[in-house]
């Protein structure tokens, strides 16, 4: 099934079944209010939400609506628990390369997740705010899960089973900020300012084959102002799969139902080709661009993201239908938006 919440003026939103082509919707009110109460006692709330799903998809659900992506919070607005993992070693080694850094052993062994503010997360439409096109504003194409409760030192199997649903991610990063902090030893805070998520969260099931062995087999899509950047696979080159990411973090604790943890940048390697590296599939953040850029002619070239800049992150299924609806943003400016805030309803009055 497919699950939304739709903006209500509250910080957690109405939950929403959504239908499978994404074109219609219908208000879990009747069942429950909000997507943490559901996974609270998923097997409780799970079947009967399932029912709405079925009937939404025959056609046969009263008072069902047209479906607004743009009026969609996160799908899970605010979380007790947010990680993000690196998954994509591909990824990991390519930012490492270009300054002449290599891959650390244990992170081929080891996976690296590091903990993210799940406070409150922004919609898939919802602007990026920032203060200065100088911090570096960059993008980032990813996968998400949502747990059940997972019990502490979990095997990965039994990790991978508290699987809930999925979703795309872009979390996005300040670079120009990232450097001060890494320095410190104490991890990302002020480089990491906010995470968009897709308008729907799916459970596994929706994806069919292509979700195995812990991982999405399909192509995720990334076009910056309007032009297709990536085109990555995110199954075959993602090192740790999510049963794996899942049993790293719950090593020495608990986690509890509703905590997000979410893949890293989607990313393939490189192949030599005419004497040189060339990454056909493109990339999945703009630090891997200027990264690219850094192997293939010994400078970089493409700048960070500015204001009045697009991105957009969709993932299709095998029939060229959008599975999570798209994360489609712009970039503003913190202090145009707060003028705007001021101006709105001096000229209502």
């Amino acid at each position: 099934m497919k699950l939304a919440s739709y903006k209500d003026g509250s910080r957690d939103g109405q939950l929403v079944v959504v239908s499978r082509d994404l074109r219609t919707a219908h208000y879990a009110s009747g069942i429950a209010h909000r997507l943490q109460q559901v996974l609270d006692d998923w097997y409780f709330y799970a079947p009967q939400l399932q029912d709405l799903y079925d009937a939404l998809n025959a056609d046969r659900a009263r008072h069902s609506f047209d479906f607004n992506p743009a009026q969609c919070m996160a799908p899970l607005p605010r979380a007790y628990q947010w990680l993000c993992g690196a998954a994509y070693l591909s990824h990991v080694a390519l930012l490492r390369q270009a300054p002449g850094e290599d891959l650390p052993a244990a992170l081929k062994t080891d996976p690296l997740v590091h903990q993210g503010a799940g406070d409150a997360f922004i919609g898939p439409c919802d602007d990026i705010v920032v203060a200065s096109e100088a911090m570096g504003i960059d993008f980032s194409a990813e996968l998400a899960v949502i747990t059940g409760d997972v019990k502490q030192d979990s095997s990965p199997e039994d990790a991978l089973d508290s699987v809930r649903l999925l979703m795309l991610a872009n979390p996005v990063s300040l670079r120009q900020l990232q450097a001060a902090e890494q320095d410190k030893g104490a991890g990302l805070v002020q480089s990491k300012p906010v995470t968009a998520f897709s308008p729907v969260a799916i459970t596994p099931d929706e994806l069919g084959d292509a979700w195995r062995g812990g991982k999405v087999h399909l192509a995720l899509q990334t076009s910056w102002n309007g032009r297709k950047v990536g085109m990555c696979d995110a199954g075959p080159e993602m090192d740790f799969h999510f049963g794996q990411l899942i049993a790293h973090a719950a090593k020495t604790r608990h986690l509890r139902a509703g905590t997000v943890l979410g893949s890293g940048t989607v990313s393939n390697s490189g192949a030599e080709k005419h004497g040189r590296m060339d990454w056909p599939k493109g990339y999945g953040c703009i630090a891997e661009k200027r990264s690219m850029e850094v192997l293939q002619k010994s400078k970089s070239t493409t700048g960070f993201m500015q204001f009045g800049d697009t991105v957009r992150i969709e993932m299709k299924g095998k029939d060229g239908h959008s599975l999570f609806g798209a994360i489609d943003q712009n970039v503003a400016s913190l202090y145009q938006t707060q003028a705007d805030a001021v101006a709105e309803p001096e000229a209502a009055a």
